[in-house]
């Protein structure tokens, strides 16, 4: 395999209800981690990029989470159609989606 020239990692941590920090799988990163798996298989995209699930990326309370390496760029709040202008914009065109972007106080 090559190397990628980009990794995705989307967070999936699940918790249970009430618990005070929340979680990503709350708030549907599942059906997020599938839009971007999806359109890695329709626009074969596997040999570029790298898609990963992870456990928590930390600001759970604004999740879904998504990180792009190897910029370390961190998304909050990504919805599965905000997952065609990721790949548009920052995987293809190294160019980050700023009205996703975590605030700074959270990722600088």
């Amino acid at each position: 395999m090559p190397k990628p020239q980009k990794h995705v990692l989307v967070c999936v941590q699940g918790r249970p209800p009430g618990h005070p920090r929340g979680s990503c799988q709350s708030k549907g990163c599942n059906e997020v981690f599938q839009a971007f798996s999806n359109e890695f298989q329709q626009r074969n995209l596997w040999a570029q990029f790298l898609l990963t699930n992870t456990g928590c990326l930390g600001p759970c309370h604004l999740g879904p989470t998504v990180i792009v390496y190897p910029e370390g760029v961190m998304y909050t709040g990504v919805k599965p159609e905000d997952v065609g202008v990721i790949i548009d914009e920052h995987l293809m065109f190294d160019q980050p989606v700023e009205r996703l972007r975590a605030p700074a106080d959270v990722w600088s």
